[in-house]
């Protein structure tokens, strides 16, 4: 087994922290986590993976140990994100390779695969979005942010930012709450009560329908380029259901689409489960 690596990145004049590991030459595979973690998620997938690939698991912008510039200094946003990411597979010499794709990454990844379809070789989507039937009613406080950004409906979200709401985001769903580790929760709570980190948040959950926007614009890249695709789905998911996960067999017939009996942050309780589908669907 190959030693994981914590690295920095200079995107450009922005630090981004990334985890290596595997051997460089072996297929490259990049996983992009969500909201509100970190690379940090993949601990226990990427030791199960290293010897199949070459991995990199960066912290989006904002995020985990890379750079979270104040509000005045940076927009927040998806494409913003996405930019920078984009750049950083660059700069790691990630030319083609497949995403991992969890929540925010979603976005992101898929707004590069748009951006080049040429490098991406296949695609992994662990309860990221792409099709409005996957959004459930826990995202309607969230568009009323959409529909009217008043300053009231900003603090309405606030909730979804305090600790009680993070542990609940980890264990809903999960059969047996004792499978999942603390350390994630403490850490994404570490990282939210940072200066300025709530207001970061806010400003992304407003940005948020501009990748509800963009979903014709995915759809459309997944009929016309048919990428690989291999969708694991926590099925308890209160943000992201099931049916979202199965849409993809509409525009990618191929498509697999497999459920895992737990919540939104499957690879808390099932990573040896993920891993091994996508060791299989890999080896076919």
């Amino acid at each position: 087994m190959s030693e994981i690596h914590y690295r920095q990145a200079d995107v450009d004049g922005f630090k981004i922290s990334y985890r290596e590991a595997g051997t460089p030459g072996k297929p490259k595979l990049l996983l992009l986590h969500g909201f509100p973690s970190s690379s940090h998620m993949f601990r226990d997938l990427i030791p199960l993976l290293q010897d199949r690939f070459h991995i990199v698991a960066p912290d989006l912008p904002g995020f985990g140990q890379s750079d979270m510039p104040s509000r005045d200094r940076f927009t927040y946003s998806f494409e913003r994100i996405a930019d920078i990411i984009d750049r950083f597979t660059e700069l790691v010499g990630f030319d083609r390779f497949a995403i991992y794709v969890f929540d925010y990454g979603a976005p992101t990844g898929f707004r590069i695969a748009v951006k080049h379809p040429e490098r991406i070789t296949a695609i992994i989507s662990q309860n990221g979005n792409a099709y409005v039937e996957g959004l459930s009613d826990g995202w309607n406080p969230i568009q009323a942010y959409w529909q009217e950004p008043s300053a009231a409906n900003r603090e309405a979200l606030r909730g979804f930012l305090a600790a009680d709401a993070v542990r609940w985001q980890y264990t809903h769903g999960v059969p047996d709450e004792a499978q999942v580790s603390p350390d994630g929760i403490a850490l994404d709570n570490y990282y939210l009560a940072r200066d300025g980190a709530h207001d970061i948040q806010l400003d992304l959950f407003l940005d948020y329908q501009s990748n509800v926007a963009l979903y014709p614009t995915f759809q459309a890249y997944f009929r016309k380029h048919r990428p690989r695709f291999l969708a694991v789905w926590g099925k308890h998911d209160p943000f992201f259901l099931p049916p979202g996960a199965e849409a993809y067999k509409r525009d990618i017939p191929e498509a697999q689409v497999s459920f895992l009996d737990t919540g939104h942050f499957a690879l808390e309780t099932h990573a040896r489960e993920i891993a091994d589908a996508i060791r299989a669907f890999f080896a076919e």
